[in-house]
């Protein structure tokens, strides 16, 4: 992630970030499957989104589904996944309604190929707009980010020491500012492995 730019004149902070946490304990309190609670969170993001947009916000990051994720059980799983594809496949006139460029972090190895189709058909749909930057972070994680720099100035040749900008420039999106502020929903609080760099 680069250096922030300074603040705009509004006040805002330049990069949010936020930890999308506790939806399934959320349902289990009120009696509701932890499903529930995921489709109430995935409402919550969209919610957040549009006031973002509206604010004037230049970039948030969405922690939607982290390398973590992976051990929970298969069918919740797989209905995260099936809740992140609907997402992506119904909110693209509003992204390209109002100007926002969606950006995908985190490895795609691991994600279903319809997933992954929207991924990159919504990317690729957006990447003109200059107005809210969402990243969203699925099968993310901040050391495996890390990792996967370190993996790819290898891939290029690189040995030696590695200065702090040849890493920075190596991370999934180096255009995007270190966040001003991060946000955990959920009553925990810890970073989870969330922009770690």
């Amino acid at each position: 992630m680069a250096e922030a730019p300074s603040q705009p004149a509004s006040g805002l902070p330049v990069h949010v970030g936020i930890i999308m946490d506790g939806n399934g304990r959320w349902a289990e309190k009120r009696g509701k499957p932890r499903r529930a609670g995921h489709l109430e969170g995935v409402k919550a993001a969209k919610r957040v989104v549009r006031a973002a947009s509206g604010a004037g916000l230049r970039f948030l990051t969405l922690y939607t589904f982290s390398t973590e994720n992976w051990n929970r059980p298969q069918t919740e799983v797989t209905y995260l996944m099936f809740l992140i594809r609907q997402h992506l496949k119904s909110e693209t006139r509003f992204y390209q309604e109002n100007r926002i460029r969606v950006l995908h972090s985190g490895s795609a190895e691991r994600l279903p190929q319809g997933v992954l189709r929207e991924l990159a058909r919504v990317t690729a749909d957006t990447a003109a707009n200059r107005g809210l930057t969402v990243n969203l972070a699925i099968d993310y994680g901040g050391r495996d980010e890390i990792l996967r720099a370190v993996n790819r100035l290898r891939a290029d040749g690189r040995d030696g020491p590695v200065s702090d900008g040849q890493l920075r420039a190596a991370l999934d999106h180096p255009e995007i500012p270190d966040p001003d502020l991060i946000i955990r929903t959920g009553d925990e609080r810890r970073l989870s492995n969330f922009l770690l760099w």
